[in-house]
Parts: structure tokens; sequence; C-alpha cells
């Protein structure tokens, strides 16, 4: 089987889940829904999709995320320096997190050599759950475990702590550019990264934005 066919059999499963737990896990309401417990926790937290940009000049301080890997490596956002930073919250038995795992393992790879890093961040998962999802979807990029809430926490302000998933994309300056609070549609993903890519390096936009 090709990688795109790979993909769209991946994401076609893993909205298949969404739509089977969606019922009985969360209402679409306006920002995050929850059951109860907070991303630290076990209960399943959803948004409905809401996405907002900031302007270059509207932006704030950067954000520097430094963790450890469920291979055991240092992660350190800083390293990114001058590239685009994709940050996802996700665990393993998440429908919609599964559902948009193709889309981002698609951005990993296909973007690559336009300066486009992709990190996870994972509050909930023991390292065996979490390793299975990134061998069951090729997952390519790195998510650092943070069960003690502490990462995600940095980026509190800007993404309810308890919206998993969601996705934040980092400017070349490491500040935020654009949030999703809730499952990301690739086509989505792609525009709100190709507006960050195209801006130069002074951060002013060269693309709408």
């Amino acid at each position: 089987m090709s990688p795109v066919a790979r993909r769209r059999a991946l994401a076609a499963s893993g909205l298949a889940l969404a739509a089977g737990l969606a019922l009985s896990a969360c209402t679409a309401e306006s920002g995050a829904t929850t059951s109860g417990d907070d991303v630290v926790g076990q209960g399943y937290v959803s948004g409905d999709g809401s996405v907002r940009t900031w302007e270059a000049g509207d932006r704030g301080e950067a954000v520097a995320l430094t963790g450890t890997d469920y291979e055991g490596a240092t992660v350190d956002t800083a390293d990114w320096q001058g590239d685009v930073v994709v940050l996802n919250t996700w665990y393993a038995a998440c429908a919609p997190c599964r559902a948009e795992a193709p889309d981002l393992v698609a951005l990993a790879e296909e973007r690559a050599d336009d300066g486009v890093q992709v990190l996870g961040i994972n509050t909930t998962d023991e390292p065996g759950a979490a390793l299975a999802f990134q061998r069951t979807f090729d997952v390519p990029y790195p998510s650092i475990d943070d069960r003690s809430g502490e990462v995600v926490a940095q980026l509190s302000g800007t993404v309810p702590l308890q919206a998993v998933p969601s996705t934040v994309v980092l400017d070349r300056e490491g500040r935020v550019a654009a949030r999703v609070i809730g499952l990301v549609e690739g086509s989505t993903l792609d525009a709100l990264v190709d507006d960050v890519v195209a801006e130069d390096a002074t951060g002013d936009a060269t693309a709408g934005g």
C-alpha cells in the first residue's frame, strides 16, 4: 500500500472511531468541552475545532518548551529557532487525536525541507501506550512525556489546559501565530502553516494570515 493510501486508510479508521465515541465522550460547544477532568487526568476532553490566528505585530513573547521524549531524548524547542514549530497535544485513547494523526505525520514528512518542525505533548500516557500509538501511525516526530503537566502549562492562556487535542503554530521567533482547539483538519493545518512559512525573517507577513 502506498504512503498516501495508508494515510487515508488510517484517517478513515480514526474518523470512524471518533464518530463512535463522540456521542458518549463530548458535546460540541464553543471552546473546550470537558468531562470534569483536565488534560492531566484521564477524562476525555475536546474542542470544536475553532481556529484563531495572530498577526505578526500582535504576537506575545516567544514560547520555549523543554522535556524528555518517550525514547528518553531531551527535546528543546530553542534548538529549532528560525523554524516554524507545530505543537500538538494528544493521548493514545483520544479518538480525534487518532483521526488527525495521519495529517500531522504527513506535515512532518512533507514540510521538513521548508523548516517545519512538529512536536507532540502528551500529559496522560505511560510510555508503552504512547510508543504503541507512535508505531501505529509511523510518527516521525518526538512527543514530550508531560505527565506532570508542566510543559503544557506553559501554553496556558493560549490553549485551555483541558483541551485535547489542540494544535499551536509557532512562528520562526517562537511566538504563537495560530491555534486550533479540537481536531484540526488537514487542509486547515496546511493553510495555517503555509501562512507562517511565508513570513519573512523579520516576522512581517508576506502572505495572508
